[in-house]
Order: C-alpha cells, then sequence, then structure tokens
C-alpha cells in the first residue's frame, strides 16, 4: 500500500471514524481502525473503518494511490499522530507488518494488526429517505437532552423514532423529563412507516458529525422488517451503523396534556440567566420555585436558614396566579433547547407535569417541539 493525501483531509477522517472505537475493546483487533487504499473499484479513494460491534463509522476521502492495499492499525494513535502532523501532504506506506506515515521532515512508523482478524462491518439497512443535516442535529440534540444515562434501564437512554409519511417524529425521556420533536422528511416511499429506538448518545453524535453534508440520508428496515435490528446514516462521504435498542418505549403521548389551565410566558435570555443566578443557592436536588402572576414572575431558591435568592422578571400569564417549582438542571436544559426567544410554559397544576415550548411563529399552531418536565412538590 502507498498513498499520498492532504494532511488536513487525512486529519479529519481519521477523527471522524475514531469517534466509534471503543475505550475498552473486548478483543484486541477492535482497537484498530482499518485502511483501504484504491481496489474494489475506488481507485482513487481512502476508506476508514472503525467497529465496536455495536457502532460502525465508515468515511472515504481521495487520495493518490500509488500502490493499493490495506492495512490495522491502532485507531487512537493513529488520530493522535493525524491531528499533530505539520501542515504539508502525507506520505503513507507499508513495509512488511509496519505502516509508514511521512509528512514535511516528520516520520511515523506503526505497528500493524492482523487485518484478516478484524470483523466484516454490518451492511446498511435499506435506504429510507433524506433529511436537512442541519435540521436533523438540532432535533436531535433538542431531544437527546432528555434521555436518561442509566444503563441498567436501555430503553430509556434511547431515542425513539418514529417515522409515518413524510412526518418523523422523535422522543426521549428519563422519567422526569420528555422531549418531543416533529420534523418533515423526505422519504423514499411515500407509504413508509417504521419505528426505532436508537441510543441516544451514538445519535447526537452521529448527527452532529454529519452537519458538513447539505442531507443526511436514513437507512432503516420498515415495517415489512427488511434491515430489523439496525439504522444507517450517510452524510458527506460518511456512513455509520448503530445497533437499535431492545424493549418497549413508554406510551409518551398520553402523557403530554390534552389541555392546560394556565399559559405563562417569558423572553428565555434572561430566563435563562436568572434561573443561572438563582440556582447558585440551590443545594443538590432542591427546586427553583417559581410564581407567577399578572405581569411577571419571581424565581426563588433556598429556605428557612440557608442561602437564599429571589429575582423578578417580566412575564406575560393567562389564566390564576401558580406556583411551581423544577429541578433548575432540567428547567436549564428545557429552556437552552426551544429555539425561540420567548419560552411558553403551560400548566395544569402545581403538582402536574408542565410543558415547555417556543411560542410558536403563527398564533395557534402546535409547535414543532414540547419539553415536558415533572414539578417538584413543594412541602408545606
Amino acid at each position: 500500500m502507498k498513498f499520498r493525501i492532504d494532511r488536513d483531509a487525512l486529519a479529519d477522517a481519521v477523527a471522524w471514524t475514531a469517534r466509534t472505537l471503543p475505550a475498552r475493546p473486548p478483543v484486541a483487533v477492535l482497537a484498530g481502525m482499518h485502511m483501504v487504499a484504491g481496489g474494489e473499484g475506488n481507485t482513487d479513494r481512502l476508506k476508514l473503518s472503525a467497529f465496536d460491534y455495536e457502532v460502525s463509522a465508515q468515511v472515504a476521502t481521495e487520495i493518490d494511490v500509488e500502490e493499493a492495499g490495506s492495512a490495522l492499525v491502532s485507531g487512537r494513535l493513529l488520530a493522535e499522530i493525524s491531528r499533530s502532523l505539520p501542515p504539508h501532504p502525507v506520505e503513507v506506506t507499508t513495509d512488511g507488518a509496519k505502516v509508514m506515515l511521512r509528512c514535511g521532515s516528520a516520520k511515523f512508523t506503526l505497528l500493524t494488526m492482523p487485518v484478516e482478524d478484524y470483523p466484516t462491518l454490518p451492511q446498511m439497512p435499506p435506504a429510507a429517505g433524506s433529511v436537512g443535516s442541519d435540521e436533523f442535529a438540532a432535533a436531535v440534540n433538542q431531544v437527546a437532552v432528555a434521555a436518561g444515562k442509566d444503563a441498567t434501564i436501555p430503553m430509556l437512554t434511547g431515542v425513539r423514532v418514529e417515522i409515518e409519511g413524510e412526518t418523523v417524529t422523535l422522543a426521549a425521556t428519563d422519567r422526569y423529563r420528555l422531549a418531543v420533536r416533529e420534523m418533515h422528511w423526505k422519504p423514499d416511499r411515500p407509504d413508509f412507516t417504521a419505528v426505532a429506538l436508537v441510543p441516544a448518545k451514538t445519535l447526537a453524535d452521529t448527527a452532529k458529525s454529519l452537519t458538513a453534508g447539505a442531507e443526511v440520508s436514513i437507512a432503516l428496515g420498515g415495517a415489512d422488517g427488511a434491515g430489523e435490528g439496525m439504522i444507517g446514516f450517510e452524510g458527506g462521504g460518511h456512513r455509520t451503523t448503530s445497533r437499535l435498542l431492545d424493549g418497549d418505549f413508554v406510551k409518551y403521548r398520553s402523557l403530554l396534556p390534552s389541555e392546560y389551565a394556565g399559559l405563562a410566558e417569558v423572553q428565555t435570555a434572561p430566563f435563562i440567566e436568572a434561573v443561572k443566578r438563582v440556582s447558585l443557592v440551590a443545594e443538590r436536588n432542591t427546586p427553583v420555585r417559581l410564581s407567577f402572576s399578572q405581569g411577571e414572575v419571581v424565581l426563588e431558591a433556598g429556605t428557612g436558614d440557608e442561602a437564599q435568592a429571589v429575582e423578578a422578571l417580566e412575564a406575560t400569564l393567562e389564566g390564576d396566579d401558580i406556583a411551581i417549582a423544577f429541578n433548575p438542571g432540567f428547567l436549564l436544559d428545557g429552556l437552552a433547547a426551544i429555539g425561540s426567544d420567548v419560552a411558553r410554559l403551560s400548566f395544569t397544576t402545581p403538582t402536574k407535569p408542565a410543558v415547555l415550548t417556543g411560542k410558536p411563529p403563527q398564533e395557534g399552531e402546535n409547535p414543532s417541539y414540547r419539553y415536558l418536565i415533572m414539578p417538584v412538590r413543594l412541602s408545606g
């Protein structure tokens, strides 16, 4: 194997692929990054792959090939080397059981692993449709924030992806909050339907990393069962697959209130800053209290002998005055995710979930993003 590649192109491709490398590989070869230069009809391409049995990543980038070939080298070491190379073209060659990188006056020699022991990457499921990469990344980011972190309940660590025709609905919950986002996409078949539970961290990392291309292609088995158990994403020469999570997701639609007793609106940016300030005195797991009345909301934290903080902001309120309390971290996550200058909080009672949304562009429109948050019961 012998080829030349632009230094930045190599660094970007290796860094993207290295995201999938397992921290503690169950077998040694999974710590490797598979390099294939030329061959298989891709005479001027370098294909890099990584796999941990759950998630696979593959990227193809242009090179000048002098001699086709393949090698398996330490992925983390290759990533560290490639990002520290000087700004010159890189020449990569194999010599027996070694791979050599030359870049300007710098030269590195890496030992190879047995490429024949490297597992075959899973095939992409059937292509299902595409969506704008920026919108996809934003939507996933809005929802993944509510996914659980407790690996003992795998179902809650995922994002539920529901596809019905031209509508994709993403949902995630950790039992204390629920995030739901709807978006339009371009299905390959107008009658396509599918449901998948995708690991939230994998989905968030993938969506963020695929914004270089204009669109992301989503590959997913439909109701016919083809491609079952896998989901794939492709964009800008990057391709990744992930195993789906097992388990039945909560029936989240029943958790969203159908009607509300009150509705308050607050400017988002001042609201975020006020919650941050007031929560400085909130001890671990203690809430921030919000008291809404006509024209204002009063934020409070701390009681009795503890440090205390109070701040008032302008607010509009439809309905009766209400005092409600939230975990400040959960509240801030929702406020950061709504993507609107105005935060709208809809509630029923102080002890039932409230729904945080942005103000829709036109009154009466349903918001595409909803963030349901459980209140903290106030004593006394």
